[in-house]
């Protein structure tokens, strides 16, 4: 099967199934029009389409694994954010909600940004104002990065986020907000299933912190550059990346010396807004 046919075999499979192409969308977390287009073929589904697909119909693992490598036909897909614009941040976070509500494990690495699932409201609104979002996309998508930090606290999940300590001194907010972003991750990193570290600047280093990146499961990475949100199932690129994220691991602080460098950068935020 190769990927133009994938429509018309998803569509077998649900009419198989006994199921309405509502019920299988709103499971999916997509609108009913886009599950249409991709049964007629008028749009090519990526990976992630078809794995939520099959998981609103509850298929096998042996047709799962079929449909999914079919998928994985063009490894590399990318979406220009001026798309992810144009059908609305705030869907885009659903999507993401899905997909990391069907994961078991989650790593982050992250050189530039505090990562959403640990960001405060006013975080939020600062990063995304970059978008020239209307207010009420702006509110529904805040929103919808709220919803998605309840994975923090799910239970069967493993959350590994390595970052970067030049990005927790990259001041996006005015010092109060800053020091309540750092009291954020402090409280996150306390979590049992959550491992947060940071890369100290004085840390001699063997690879370069290029961008973000986040692996799902060892089988699939969301890349993000300045255009566009690219999608990585290719299981050669995952490993690339799986062992780019632990060696950034090995040389990132940990438990008390992690949370020594939180508390430091808090203070020194705290500080200025006392004499600023």
């Amino acid at each position: 099967m190769n990927k133009a046919q994938l429509g018309t075999a998803l569509r077998a499979l649900r009419q198989a199934s006994g199921r309405e192409a509502k019920s299988v969308a709103r499971g999916a977390v997509m609108s009913a029009s886009k599950l249409s287009k991709i049964e007629n073929g008028r749009l090519a589904p990526s990976v992630t389409d078809v794995e939520r697909i099959l998981s609103a119909l509850g298929v096998s693992e042996e047709i799962r694994r079929e449909y999914v490598d079919a998928a994985r036909a063009a490894a590399t897909e990318a979406t220009a954010w001026r798309h992810l614009k144009r059908i609305g941040a705030d869907k885009g976070q659903r999507e993401t909600q899905a997909l990391e509500a069907q994961m078991t494990t989650l790593r982050l690495f992250q050189p530039a940004l505090v990562p959403g699932l640990l960001q405060t409201p006013e975080y939020m609104r600062a990063v995304l104002l970059r978008h020239e979002l209307s207010e009420d996309v702006l509110a529904r998508t805040i929103n919808g990065r709220l919803l998605r930090q309840h994975v923090l606290y799910a239970k069967g999940k493993t959350l590994r986020f390595v970052i970067t300590e030049p990005m927790l001194r990259w001041r996006l907010l005015p010092p109060r907000m800053m020091a309540a972003q750092m009291d954020r991750i402090l409280s996150a990193s306390r979590l049992p299933h959550v491992d947060i570290r940071v890369v100290p600047q004085d840390a001699r280093q063997t690879d370069i912190a290029n961008h973000a990146f986040v692996i799902r499961d060892d089988r699939l990475v969301t890349v993000e550059t300045v255009h566009a949100e690219l999608v990585v199932t290719d299981a050669q690129d995952v490993e690339l990346y799986v062992r780019k994220f632990e060696n950034f691991a090995e040389t990132a602080l940990r438990g008390r010396e992690m949370t020594s460098l939180l508390t430091e950068c808090r203070d020194i935020f705290l500080r200025e807004e006392e004499t600023g």
